[in-house]
């Protein structure tokens, strides 16, 4: 048995539940885990299907994006992955998807703006969007410039990754993350209801004004942060 057989098991079970969740069809999206302490990152083989997935067909790389084990080539988003897992170093898991709603928001290149409570429970902020990758960035290194482009617009609007779990790519679509690989699929899930309600609110009327601060507020923090209440202790 591999030595990474956990990492690979949670890996797999993460990305099967892009298509449970109907975050992707086909084999569009993939989530990626990480071992610190070993130093390995787990991620989806390129243009497998989820039908066809395995837990041994998970592909274990190391910081430098090579393949450690196994037989297939990784997930062309591979150094997007491993480039936010150097840099935001909190994180366990990262889900890239290519759901519609959200995908809808990153092609018209605007952000996600928090007009009322159920997104205030996940994030204070809205969900940003990067700046489009210029003709030098894509010819250059795009997997790699397209991890530059996240991180650059968390740095440029002072963000935390542990706050702000979320992001679109502009003219791209969404990464997620989390504490774990299942936390990025779940904050993916999270993102798209958001953006569809956001498209909704906006189709109804489209004036509506940002939630105001102290709903963020009460929301938010009964959620996260050291008095919290709600849910079970």
């Amino acid at each position: 048995m591999s030595k990474y057989q956990s990492l690979k098991e949670e890996v797999y079970e993460a990305n099967l539940e892009i298509p449970r969740q109907k975050l992707a069809i086909y084999t569009f999206g993939n989530v990626s885990g990480i071992d610190r302490k070993e130093g390995v990152i787990g991620i989806k083989p390129s243009g497998v299907a989820y039908d066809d997935l395995k837990p041994d067909d998970i592909v274990i790389v190391d910081f430098d994006n090579q393949i450690v084990e196994g037989t297939m080539r990784p997930s062309s988003d591979t150094k997007t992955h491993v480039l936010l897992y150097q840099h935001f170093d909190t994180i366990g898991g990262i889900c890239h998807t290519h759901s519609a709603y959200a995908v809808a928001w990153a092609q018209a290149m605007r952000s996600i703006p928090n007009l009322g409570t159920t997104h205030a429970d996940h994030l204070v902020a809205s969900i940003p969007v990067t700046e489009v990758m210029s003709d030098e960035m894509i010819e250059r290194d795009y997997e790699l410039e397209t991890g530059h482009q996240i991180l650059n617009v968390f740095r440029d609007q002072g963000l935390s990754p542990q706050e702000v779990e979320m992001v679109l790519v502009a003219c791209h679509g969404p990464f997620a993350w989390g504490k774990s690989a299942a936390k990025a699929v779940y904050n993916a899930t999270v993102m798209e209801e958001l953006a569809r309600m956001a498209y909704l609110t906006l189709t109804i009327n489209p004036n509506t004004p940002p939630i105001k601060q102290s709903l963020i507020d009460k929301h938010y923090f009964r959620k996260h942060g050291k008095n919290a209440y709600y849910g079970q202790n």
